[in-house]
């Protein structure tokens, strides 16, 4: 990489790191020069910046070295390489402070060394896309992703299609919780490649063309399929967060962890390879609102159970439970060393990751608490896990006296009696299968919801496909031969997808194109699965001959395929044959092909099972869970009824022969049985927490999901004609069944690529990643791509899309498409037109997009420039006939009379201090002062005057605005008062009868305030002078703004560099993104952001801390616009002038205390409110949750809605949580005054939603403009909502003045009538009355303060549904055990 002095100053970003840059230059400079590098800064920012601190010359050019150890390998960074993520890979301790003794550091030197260097990388261009190259040729592919791969660049595109290859470690620069959001809603292709992009795309093409999407990961064993699954997961439930309150998103997340520690295993290509298939699918409302999801497995390899090849191990959770478990786990469940184990025993085992697995036992457990494990059904699962190995260790030997086994209790020997150790064995994989079918039915019931049992709702959905790999070890048996006809069916699935079926529309079109030969594998496929010669047929058939054998079974596939060419002969005298795969040849062992086939459960170990004590194994052996479902609730509600009856008889016997029985025990659990007996009761005050239970309807459901893989629930009878299907025929139709799903879907490919066999870190082995690029057909892919056409439209779907860009009335002619594309110099390589078809390359449909774009801000603005002028005409004709109407009373009001009301006030101003007035406290004293006059007045109803009347009515009115502004508690001055006030009574007077009225009620609340104050005055003045205690508030000295959120894929901390580990707590900072741990809070030695002297358009954090919540402008403004501006009509829906706006807007931007508002309109007030909020570089309502408040709005029931869009409210930065808080506190003060300002909740909503909930998508305005009526409607929910309860809360401390006032009276008529003369016990009781009245007063008065204070909260209400919802997840072996203790 190479700079030149052209290089410009690098941009700053908040996240920075001082990074030491050494020099390697003839000249006399200094040793290094510590730069401030953020993670915006590319190298050729820090070589400039580099140049300057050292005083280089700036002709020269330079170039900037990573040197790493070990041996000091020197990497060369390109122009746009980012410094800071390469430090990110560095260890912990390296990354604070490198010295050159520490072997990581960066160079800078002459561009000629560069050059002359030969340690140096070639600097060759870096392709994010290989359908760029210039040359597609099986090595050019190899060469680009190897040194992208090198360069930590392991995601590469080959236009829609992600290719990942596996550094087997962790790289936590891909997989912060930022990149999520970097790349929702970006077009795929306009960052660097990522698998969050692939993700993203895919959420949107189901939302954009409502149409089922699967992602298909294909590759094989080791190139990380099941980390690549883990991550699209993560990055869909994070883009598709809407399950509000279900917490779905959390059982999603946790059930990955559950079914890696069950069903994934240590082989010798693989750390963590998956020993079965899952298909993962997310389903969703057209809307896009997530609602359940659903796993479904095939295959779980149980022979790895008792038997593996060397240096490979057992499933992972055996491992995790002996390792992590407590002193007290260990004696509870019996466990042992590993090596104590038959099933765990080998030579070759070393538990050097111990620490690992320790902590992976931790995850575990929160992750089945995510699925809704209780704890007594983890200590269930675990001790059948213990169990299982106990079982391997479980030998017997034949007594020469008697038939019977020697050690043992009776029933299992004389089960075991006249069997061999397959029994032993096959009983264990029988167990261990049927718990992980258990486990992954509970899963799905977590995630079930009850919506997809109703064929009514439509829904949508995303599923994530990841089979096992393609596998060639020492010895392939059965298992081996299932995977890899698995892989055969996946790879002809994409041949037929990128191939097939996209050349077929191009010849059907008739456009020029020129065929791209491919591989076709399905001959392998007939070979294995053709109905009566395949080798799945001939196995059923051998399999069904009661002396056939593993031989003969070989004999005749030799006879049956020996002239087929896929067939290889073997080299080998033992009984093997080798198939030729797309992959390569795989040799198998035909050993145990037969017995594998038809493993069932022996009716013998079923009823040895059954027998059982537990019943939670007899859960895991039924063969049908709905009887066993019916038989538990049937229990369960008999031994109600002996409860009841026992407790009858023990109430009888107690109070002697009496009828009455008194049931006033907990009654729960028999309308609990109840409701499970009887699903659609209607029984209404446990509808709610049916929702979460499982019922014969749900679990029905549930098990249908899964009866594609019930290997483990057949039973094998002899006796019986009819046998179950083999494993290979299940198999073969549950991969049929699976195929058609995925068929009816759109795909999205991302081929995994295994970097080496030894499973090193960031090593690149070319000759095994080139053998995996020749049998995928990369190379043909990416010349399909290339030549290839990726969007295509027909003629009708072109002209809608593209209108605004083709003249009016152009018809469906391929003339007028071919007109407008010579018209924009459209490339004739980038497009072609078929029968009925337009066909783009992506260069051509972006250009297009783009044209359109512009052309319909173009229309917009004229429209608006055409509107805004229609309303300045508008607003002229009425200012000039206003003017004309006003002149005549004000030239006859008289002189005297306004001057006499202006030296008054002026004399007040001067006689009463404005720090009395703009105490908080002042505001209470006003309230209960005015509630007293207003009292008296109240009293002698039918002699009030006219303007007494008035007086009451607005008086009543104001209290309630000074009650909305102590919430606040803002400073107002005794001249606001006033203001306020007449503004108040200029509104009710309305008629012109009534406007001589004004001043009088003016003046008679003007004497009631002055009273008021200047009886305060004294008694503050009679008061001994007070010491205030000090309040302060804690600031975080770098002014971060931390949150806690739950891990779900390991991360770094960004201060220590060591792992944040998968479920644990980390602290993120909402403003710069910045994540550590807790610990290392106290390390943060970089600011978060640069506090500015602006207040308009920066960041709503930078304006904001713990003493000022709210920004200094926006609370101004605010304010001022609820003391004189609520009751002006159209208040936020006029403009004001722009003139006088930009003046003011000047003024407000350096200093917000420095004007005098007063002397503007008040619609050039408004006006800059709404102006704040629409220059914010990140709306109120932020970005990052825009697209989940438009899907809380899509809700169909009105609660559900509500709740949801103040969940998202509660998600929002804590500085965007209070200005909005304020914001919508003042809008729904607006709103109350709508008889006068004619400002409804929806107007506001109208005026308001693009200012506070704007697109991310700036690019395309149609986006916008179609979430118009979504964002709006979100405003409005959120006004009327606090609306209501703002009159909630007015009505209750109403209510508590009423009471107040009774309270008052009370003791002010005991007081009168108390004689001074009493007895002492007379006196006494007196006293302790009239102490209790005035505790009352003060506990009113306490709790109208509290109410007062809480007006304009936004938190989100609690409901009993919610509490229910809490209390919820309770499973039917719970219920079974709270009846077992009952009976009891």
């Amino acid at each position: 990489m190479s700079t030149t002095e052209g290089a410009g100053p690098p941009e700053r970003d908040d996240e920075a790191r001082v990074v030491q840059i050494y020099t390697r230059l003839p000249q006399d400079t200094a040793t290094y020069c510590p730069l401030q590098v953020s993670a915006g800064d590319t190298a050729r920012a820090v070589i400039h910046n580099a140049v300057v601190t050292l005083g280089l010359d700036a002709c020269q050019t330079y170039s900037l070295l990573e040197v790493r150890r070990p041996g000091r390998e020197e990497r060369l960074l390109e122009a746009g390489d980012c410094p800071l993520e390469r430090v990110l890979l560095w260890p912990p301790g390296a990354q604070r402070w490198h010295p050159q003794s520490h072997g990581y550091y960066f160079v800078v030197q002459d561009q000629q060394a560069n050059n002359g260097g030969n340690q140096v990388e070639n600097n060759s261009k870096d392709y994010d896309d290989l359908c760029n190259l210039q040359t597609v040729t099986e090595e050019g592919i190899l060469e680009a992703l190897r040194q992208r791969f090198y360069r930590l660049k392991i995601y590469t595109y080959a236009s829609n299609i992600l290719i990942a290859i596996n550094p087997n470690t962790f790289l936590p620069l891909y997989y912060n919780p930022k990149y999520v959001k970097m790349y929702e809603n970006q077009p795929l292709g306009k960052l660097s490649p990522h698998i969050f992009a692939i993700a993203d795309v895919a959420l949107r093409a189901m939302l954009n063309r409502q149409v089922n999407q699967c992602i298909v990961l294909s590759g094989e064993s080791g190139s990380g399929k099941t980390e690549s699954s883990s991550y699209l997961i993560h990055c869909l439930t994070a883009l598709s967060q809407k399950t509000y309150s279900s917490g779905l998103e959390r059982t999603v997340l946790g059930a990955g962890p559950v079914l890696e520690a069950f069903g994934n295993a240590k082989t010798a290509k693989n750390n963590n390879s998956s020993r079965f298939g899952k298909f993962i699918q997310l389903n969703y409302l057209e809307s896009g609102v997530i609602r359940g999801a659903v796993i479904e497995k095939y295959l779980l390899e149980k022979f790895r159970l008792v038997s593996r090849d060397q240096g490979e191990r057992n499933y992972h959770v055996f491992y995790y439970l002996l390792v992590g478990a407590s002193k007290e786990e260990q004696e509870e469940f019996h466990l042992l060393k590993p090596q104590d184990y038959l099933y765990l025993k080998q030579e070759d085992l070393h538990l050097d990751d111990e620490e690992k697995l320790g902590h992976e036992y931790k995850r575990l457990h929160q992750a089945m608490e995510m699925v809704g494990f209780l704890a007594s059904t983890k200590k269930h699962i675990f001790s059948i896990l213990s169990a299982i190995l106990h079982l391997g260790n479980v030998t017997y030997t034949q007594s020469e006296d008697t038939h019977v086994l020697d050690v043992g209790p009776a029933e299992v020997l004389s089960t075991l009696e006249t069997v061999d150790f397959g029994l032993r064995d096959s009983m264990a994989k029988c167990l261990y299968s049927a718990l992980f079918d258990w486990i992954i039915l509970h899963i799905n019931h977590a995630m079930f919801n009850r919506r997809d049992m109703e064929e009514s709702v439509p829904c949508l959905s995303i599923g994530v496909l990841d089979m096992f790999g393609f596998e060639n070890l020492q010895t392939n048996s059965f298992e081996q031969l299932c995977i890899n006809y698995t892989n055969e069916k996946l790879q002809h699935y994409i041949n037929q997808h990128v191939f097939k079926l996209e050349q077929e529309d191009y010849v059907a079109e008739g456009i020029t194109w020129q065929t791209i030969d491919y591989t076709d594998n399905s001959g392998c496929i007939q070979l294995i699965s053709q109905k009566s010669t395949g080798l799945f047929a001939l196995l059923d058939k051998e399999s069904n001959v009661p002396r056939a054998t593993d031989e003969t079974l070989l004999d005749k596939l030799k006879q049956q395929h020996g002239d087929n060419h896929l067939v290889v002969p073997s080299s080998h005298a033992e009984p093997t044959f080798v198939i030729q795969h797309f992959a390569g040849k795989v040799e198998y062992h035909i050993k145990d092909f037969r017995q594998k086939n038809t493993e069932y459960m022996r009716p013998e170990v079923v009823s040895l099972l059954r027998s059982s004590e537990r019943a939670f194994v007899h859960h895991l052996v039924a063969s049908s869970p709905e009887a066993l479902f019916r038989w538990g609730v049937l229990r369960a509600t008999f031994r109600i009824l002996t409860v009841f009856k026992k407790l009858g008889r023990q109430r009888a016997e107690s109070s002697n022969n009496s009828l009455t029985l008194d049931f006033s025990f907990d009654l729960g659990l028999m309308a609990l049985t109840f409701l499970l007996w009887e699903p659609e009761s209607s029984l209404t005050l446990l509808c709610r927490l049916k929702q979460n239970l499982m019922d014969l309807q749900s679990l029905r459901h549930i098990v249908g999901l899964a009866a594609h893989d019930r290997t483990s629930k057949f039973i094998f009878h002899p006796h019986r004609r009819t046998k179950p299907p083999t494993v290979g025929t299940q198999f073969q139709t549950s991969l049929g069944k699976l195929m058609e799903t995925i068929e009816k879907a759109e795909p999205f490919f991302i081929f995994c690529v295994r970097s080496n066999a030894e499973k090193k870190e960031l090593l690149f082995d070319e000759e095994l990643v080139l053998q995996q690029i020749k049998y995928q057909g990369i190379q043909q892919i990416v010349h399909i791509q290339k030549s290839g056409y990726s969007a295509k439209y027909t003629f009708k779907e072109f002209v809608e899309k593209f209108r605004m860009l083709l003249p009016k009335g152009a018809a469906l002619t391929p003339e007028h498409i071919t007109e407008l594309f010579e018209k924009m110099a459209l490339d004739k390589t980038n497009y072609q037109i078929g029968k009925t078809k337009v066909f783009l390359k992506e260069k051509g449909r972006q250009l297009l997009q783009d044209t359109r774009n512009k052309e319909v801000m173009r229309q917009i603005i004229i429209l608006q420039r055409w509107f805004r002028a229609c309303l300045l005409r508008l607003h002229f004709r009425q200012k000039k006939d206003a003017t004309m109407i006003i002149q005549v009373p004000f030239i006859r009001h008289p002189i005297a009379e306004r001057f006499r009301h202006m030296r008054l006030h002026c004399l007040l101003l001067h006689a009463i201090p404005p720090s009395s007035v703009n105490n908080p406290v002042f505001h209470l004293f006003i309230i209960h002062h005015l509630c007293s006059q207003v009292n008296e007045l109240q009293s002698r109803i039918k002699d009030l005057s006219p303007t007494e009347s008035i007086f009451l009515t607005a008086t009543m009115q104001f209290r309630d605005t000074i009650k909305g502004m102590y919430s606040v508690q803002p400073q107002i001055g005794y001249k606001d008062l006033m203001k306020g006030y007449h503004n108040k009574v200029n509104t009710l007077a309305g008629s012109k009868k009534k406007k001589t009225e004004v001043s009088l009620v003016v003046n008679l609340f003007q004497s009631v305030l002055d009273g008021f104050i200047r009886g305060e005055l004294k008694r503050v003045e009679s008061e001994p002078a007070k010491v205030n205690g000090s309040f302060s508030v804690n600031h975080h000295p770098l002014d971060h703004l931390f949150s806690t959120y739950q891990v779900n894929i390991m991360q770094s901390c960004d201060l220590c560099g060591s792992y944040i580990w998968g479920m644990e707590k980390a602290y993120m900072c909402s403003a710069c993104k910045l994540i550590c741990h807790k610990k290392c809070l106290s390390k943060i030695i970089t600011d978060c952001s640069t506090r500015c002297s602006l207040h308009f358009g920066v960041q709503v954090c930078v304006l904001t801390s713990k003493a000022v919540p709210v920004p200094k402008v926006v609370e101004l403004l605010l304010l001022y616009v609820e003391l004189n501006g609520l009751y002006t009509e159209g208040i936020y829906r006029k403009s004001g002038s722009t003139c006088r706006a930009r003046e003011l807007h000047q003024i407000l931007e350096t200093d917000p205390e420095r004007p005098c508002l007063d002397s503007y309109p008040i619609h050039t007030i408004t006006g800059l409110v709404k102006r704040w909020l629409r220059e914010l570089p990140d709306p109120l309502m932020t970005f990052a949750l825009y697209s989940d408040f438009l899907h809380a709005v899509e809700l169909p029931e009105k609660a559900e809605r509500i709740r949801a869009v103040y969940q998202k409210v509660d998600e929002l930065p804590l500085a965007n949580y209070n200005t909005l808080e304020r914001l919508i506190f003042h809008l729904v003060r607006v709103a109350k005054e709508e008889k006068h300002n004619k400002m409804s909740p929806s107007s506001l909503a109208i005026v308001f939603a693009p200012c506070i909930l704007r697109s991310p998508d700036v690019d395309d305005p149609f986006l916008g403009m179609k979430d118009v009526g979504k964002t709006t409607m979100c405003v409005e929910v959120l006004i009327s909502e606090q609306f209501r309860r703002y009159n909630e809360k007015m009505q209750n401390i109403q209510e508590l003045e009423y009471a107040e006032a009774l309270a008052v009276n009370q003791l002010k008529l005991r007081r009168q009538n108390t004689p001074s003369q009493l007895d002492v016990p007379d006196q006494a009781n007196s006293d302790e009355i009239e102490r209790t009245l005035m505790e009352r007063i003060k506990s009113i008065k306490q709790e109208k303060v509290d109410l007062a204070c809480r007006l304009p909260d936004l938190e989100q209400e609690q409901s009993d549904n919610d509490n229910l919802d809490s209390s919820s997840s309770m499973s039917s072996e719970s219920l079974e055990e709270s009846l077992d203790s009952e009976g009891q």
